[in-house]
């Protein structure tokens, strides 16, 4: 009885690289092509010379890298590469930068699994297993080696001089687009995802031997501090992805923040603005002593932070996390993770609510005979599985998008899960005020609060977060900054909360963190910048009377201020 058999089909390599660098610009490059044709704006000639002399190069490297046991490897990573990064690109409206390619590094399975849905799976199959399945099948004819290497270049050398001349001959108008929108080229699939890639696995290698410089080794606690009656304990709390347009302390429409409005002592500033749109970047530079134009995550890395220079002074700090980790911050500190609470009903698939961290911050407190600042790194906000970050009880806005998948969520979805964080957060922080307040007759408390960065919900298609800090909208960029003082802190450290009120509405920022923690706990020491020190102007010393802090007009010390 005969056997059907199917015939391989067979193809050259550089017909294939053509077809293969035909698919990668057609199918994969969507958002490269509709944002291309937006800044090019009507000049034709031009992103047509650029879209030619892309395809030209793209098959250029193929063709290059197309050799015998080699070409079906690089054609199908290509493909799953392009593929994989225009699911996220054309549904959350993200840019595969390095910064990007550093959130992927850092998360975690738990975080990493809200984005592995049914939509990617189907998308992948369709557009790089089937694709990638064909390649794989089919049989590809290769000429000997020096000869394949000729017949390669005669494809290959004609392709560069033609690119060159068409990014010649359009120069001023591809200059121009690119320079002015330099989002453009990150689009660009594979090229962009695999260069970024590159550039994060370059950096991460430079740094493999990097050594932390000390910093903040003269802190020491200042006569505020040294005089307290009380323990003075100071809550950091670091947010995750709120927006400080969903704040109804920050004028929105719905109230989400009803406990923070009834809760005396509250400090809100409205004008404040993150160092970055990812956590990868801003909570490293929250906590570091460089300004957001002096920042880069080398500097971050290769110099100690504001947790260690409290650790200099003397003022212990712990760190507890609800989220992906420290960032590299508290590696030398006392760290504790709480999503390892397997046994907590708050705990669900390796994270939980951050009702988490309220039990184990009144038995802290409670047990508290010395000065210290507590850190509280939230999961707060963190998409796109919003529904996931707060309880039933605070799903108060409905209908709540109930999906990762967020395109199969309408707008008001969405916005109503999301707002049902803010109003969580808004518990959070309104509890941790409650329990210090709690333990008033043992400790002199007070709590900060800065997110990290803040959301795109859909505006201009754009989700989520990450965008690229020149071009990032101000969803993204601006954050809530909130402050609870107890009476006892403010009679101990002299705060006139009336003042910090008059300072609501003039524009703070991330740098301001760092320096106003170290004056919230009176270390003083040279890297201490008093004009970052948000509460600086509204502090006095103990023994002045009240009302007495005009800036420049300060009675006694402050920190980093010769005694």
């Amino acid at each position: 009885m005969a056997v059907f058999r199917i015939r391989r089909p067979e193809i050259g390599s550089v017909a294939l690289s053509a077809l293969v660098t035909l698919y990668l610009l057609l199918v994969t490059n969507r958002a490269f092509w509709s944002h291309a044709v937006v800044y090019f704006d009507g000049a034709w000639a031009g992103l047509l010379g650029l879209g030619v002399a892309l395809w030209l190069t793209t098959f250029s490297a193929l063709t290059a890298l197309s050799m015998k046991y080699v070409a079906k490897p690089v054609l199908i990573f290509s493909i799953l590469v392009s593929v994989s990064a225009a699911y996220f690109v054309d549904t959350f409206g993200v840019i595969i930068d390095k910064d990007m390619i550093g959130n992927v590094t850092a998360t975690t399975g738990a975080e990493a699994g809200h984005l592995l849905t049914g939509s990617l799976a189907l998308h992948l199959a369709l557009y790089a297993l089937v694709p990638a399945l064909l390649i794989a099948w089919i049989k590809i004819t290769h000429r000997r080696f020096i000869a394949k290497a000729g017949v390669n270049f005669l494809f290959i050398a004609p392709s560069l001089i033609l690119s060159g001349l068409l990014i010649y001959a359009n120069f001023a108008t591809i200059a121009y687009a690119l320079r002015e929108h330099r989002d453009l080229m990150p689009r660009f699939n594979p090229a962009g995802p695999i260069t970024s890639a590159v550039r994060y696995g370059l950096s991460s290698y430079r740094e493999r031997n990097l050594v932390v410089q000390p910093l903040g080794t003269d802190a020491h606690v200042g006569p505020r501090l040294a005089r307290a009656g009380k323990p003075v304990v100071v809550v950091v709390i670091a947010g995750e992805t709120a927006r400080a347009m969903n704040f109804s302390l920050n004028g929105y429409k719905r109230d989400t923040n009803p406990e923070l409005e009834a809760l005396a002592g509250t400090i809100n500033y409205r004008n404040v603005t993150s160092c970055g749109t990812a956590t990868a970047v801003s909570l490293p530079c929250m906590f570091s002593v460089y300004t957001h134009k002096q920042y880069s995550g080398w500097k971050a890395r290769s110099t100690e932070n504001l947790v260690n220079v409290l650790t200099h002074a003397g003022v212990p700090v712990t760190w507890w996390d609800n989220n992906t980790g420290s960032k590299g911050i508290a590696d030398l500190i006392s760290f504790a993770r709480m999503t390892n609470r397997k046994d907590s009903p708050l705990c669900t698939n390796g994270e939980c609510l951050d009702e988490i961290f309220l039990d184990e911050l009144d038995k802290k407190l409670a047990a508290t005979t010395t000065n210290g600042v507590i850190v509280l790194h939230q999961l707060g906000s963190h998409g796109p599985s919003y529904y996931l970050r707060y309880p039933e009880a605070f799903r108060r806005f409905t209908p709540d998008c109930r999906t990762p998948e967020l395109m199969r969520c309408t707008a008001e979805e969405i916005v109503n899960a999301y707002d049902n964080t803010i109003l969580y957060t808004d518990h959070i922080l309104s509890s941790v005020a409650r329990l210090i307040e709690k333990h008033q007759d043992r400790i002199a408390g007070a709590m900060i609060y800065m997110s990290d960065h803040g959301e795109s919900l859909g505006e201009n298609g754009i989700y989520l977060h990450g965008a690229p800090y020149a071009i990032a909208p101000k969803e993204q960029t601006q954050v809530p900054f909130i402050a609870w003082f107890s009476k006892v802190y403010q009679e101990e450290m002299g705060v006139d909360i009336t003042c910090l009120a008059k300072d609501a509405d003039a524009p703070k920022s991330h740098d301001n963190l760092f320096h106003t923690v170290l004056g919230m706990m009176d270390v003083q020491t040279g890297v201490y910048d008093r004009s970052l020190d948000a509460f600086a102007a509204c502090t006095r010393k103990k023994d002045d009377a009240p009302g007495y802090h005009a800036a420049g007009n300060l009675a006694g010390p402050m920190p980093g201020e010769a005694l």
